[in-house]
């Protein structure tokens, strides 16, 4: 584990604890909320293989990173993430968000372009937005996030306890994931401070990446699961799909949002193909496909 000192978009520096491993091309893995750049366990491996250097770091107010009291708008994260790039001087980077960290992408792309980037991959990514609103009218209701906030103000840790159960499909007849693997990712969650638990919640559940989207002028993969109860794919896959132009959508048949495990296969082998594809995307069709197999 390293750690990077950056100067902070909310003003002071900070410092982002981050993994460096590999050679090759950079790619920079974005970890989801409320989890930490440990979620990566069962991609970095298919990754370094594949001949990449792979960069993946906690955001601030989680894992090891510094948990500072404010900062945790978006405009604050995607300085976090230019800091990082800017600070270990990386050229042709690719950048893959999941979740939450699809808005970072987002957001940087809309502050900064796409210098030193070459390619974007969102997966179960929030962007272009989760809020129902009526431009995003399959969107989550507002009272929702009221209550994740309840929650999360209430009783914390008991809160995400239930939230596992959603985030990774699990139901009376589906149990993709073993209670201690559950309890692993419990315990990742745990060492969030809860100020940024809370305020990133907000900050996903309200931010409008609209704009942002339109922005990312880079070959883009989006991967999404169309049975992904915390960010459905109408609300956020197909729309990014729809406004990112040079982009391909891959739906995961069945998959829940968690599908960096649940799926990890099948996204580890999509993720080498489009990072590793030299073709320009402009040579290819977009198109929304449930074979996950990107061609």
């Amino acid at each position: 584990m390293k750690k990077i000192e950056i100067n902070s978009g909310s003003g002071g520096k900070i410092n982002l604890s981050y993994n460096d491993y590999g050679s090759g091309k950079p790619v920079i893995l974005i970890h989801g909320w409320p989890l930490s750049k440990e979620m990566w366990e069962y991609q970095l491996s298919a990754l370094v293989d594949a001949g990449f250097r792979v960069i993946k770091y906690d955001r601030r107010g989680f894992g090891k990173s510094d948990k500072p009291w404010t900062g945790y708008d978006y405009d604050s994260l995607a300085s976090d993430l230019k800091g990082l790039i800017d600070g270990l001087q990386l050229k042709d980077v690719s950048l893959v968000g999941f979740s939450m960290g699809g808005g970072e992408i987002a957001r940087y792309f809309g502050k900064y372009g796409s210098e030193n980037i070459s390619k974007a991959v969102l997966i179960s990514s929030v962007a272009p937005g989760m809020l129902k609103t009526t431009a995003n009218p399959d969107g989550v209701p507002e009272e929702q996030f009221k209550e994740m906030m309840g929650g999360l103000k209430d009783d914390r840790i008991g809160f995400l306890a239930d939230f596992g159960k959603t985030f990774f499909g699990i139901n009376m007849v589906n149990h993709p994931v073993s209670e201690p693997l559950l309890q692993y990712y419990l315990n990742l969650e745990s060492h969030a401070s809860a100020k940024a638990t809370q305020d990133c919640m907000k900050a996903f559940a309200y931010t409008d990446f609209s704009e942002d989207v339109k922005k990312i002028d880079v070959p883009t993969l989006i991967i999404h699961g169309d049975a992904d109860k915390i960010v459905p794919i109408d609300a956020a896959g197909r729309r990014a799909a729809k406004a990112i132009k040079n982009s391909r959508l891959i739906e995961y048949e069945g998959a829940p949002h968690g599908l960096f495990y649940t799926e990890k296969e099948k996204l580890n082998k999509d993720l080498v193909a489009f990072l590793k594809d030299e073709t320009p995307m402009a040579q290819k069709t977009t198109a929304q496909r449930t074979d996950a197999v990107v061609s």
